[in-house]
């Protein structure tokens, strides 16, 4: 019976690529000393990997891997520094399910909107959703651990490092960074179709994570429900919206 339904509705190869690879990356995950993400955020990580592969192909499996390691790392740049100040990350950086979602739920769902309906504009908000959050990254762990003045956004007044909608001038030069790096991935993997599409990424990465800035300086102490997870996917779900708009006006 199971052969007949398969033979009917075979799994298309590259679905059965996306499972074998990431099981096998999930299980020496699993086996690392030092882990990137926790024990479930490795199981919720196979669950994107696969679909993210299954939707996008390598190309958009390399993006989401890019920005996970590069993220990874900048979150440990000046680790010593920002644990003296009270403000490292919680876990040794160690990413969890509501870290993961937060980050990937927008780059996720463009990824299944370019699976069901393909469209240049699907690939495009799919890198500049990574790619904001890479800037949001690295503005945040590049400012807490050398910002030299560390200001609130909506005042310009000082304020700690780590104050939630604190800007500098070093952590919003590494954003910019942030966000060209894994847009230049994209473009090199085939993803983005122009040089043109960089810039978009750029811009919108930089509009949203000062959008983000403000949503934390003026609302996220105020409720609960607004946690830095889904402040995350309003920042990425945001420089997507911002990459796309712009790419069709012009």
């Amino acid at each position: 019976m199971f052969a007949a339904m398969f033979e009917n509705n075979p799994i298309p190869s590259i679905w059965l690529i996306a499972i074998a690879l990431n099981t096998v990356l999930g299980a020496i995950a699993l086996l690392l000393p030092r882990k990137v993400l926790t024990t479930a955020g490795i199981w919720h990580a196979w669950i994107l990997g696969i679909l993210v592969w299954g939707c996008l192909g390598w190309q958009g499996y390399v993006v989401i891997v890019s920005y996970l390691v590069i993220g990874s790392g900048v979150t440990r740049i000046g680790k010593d520094i920002k644990e003296a100040k009270g403000i490292a990350e919680k876990r040794d950086g160690a990413r969890g399910p509501e870290n993961l979602w937060g980050s990937a739920a927008t780059g996720a769902i463009c990824a299944i909107g370019e699976a069901l309906a393909p469209h240049p504009l699907w690939t495009l908000a799919y890198v500049a959703s990574l790619s904001t959050k890479l800037a949001d990254t690295a503005a945040s762990e590049i400012g807490k651990a050398y910002g030299k003045s560390t200001f609130l956004i909506t005042t310009l007044r000082p304020v700690p490092a780590g104050t939630e909608g604190a800007v500098s001038l070093e952590g919003t030069i590494a954003g910019i960074f942030g966000a060209l790096a894994i847009a230049s991935i994209g473009l090199t993997v085939g993803l983005l179709t122009n040089a043109w599409d960089l810039l978009f990424c750029a811009i919108a990465a930089f509009v949203a994570t000062n959008i983000e800035s403000l949503i934390g300086a003026t609302l996220q102490g105020r409720y609960d429900w607004l946690t830095n997870e889904l402040v995350n996917g309003i920042n990425t779900t945001i420089g997507a919206a911002i990459a796309v708009l712009i790419a069709v006006a012009l």
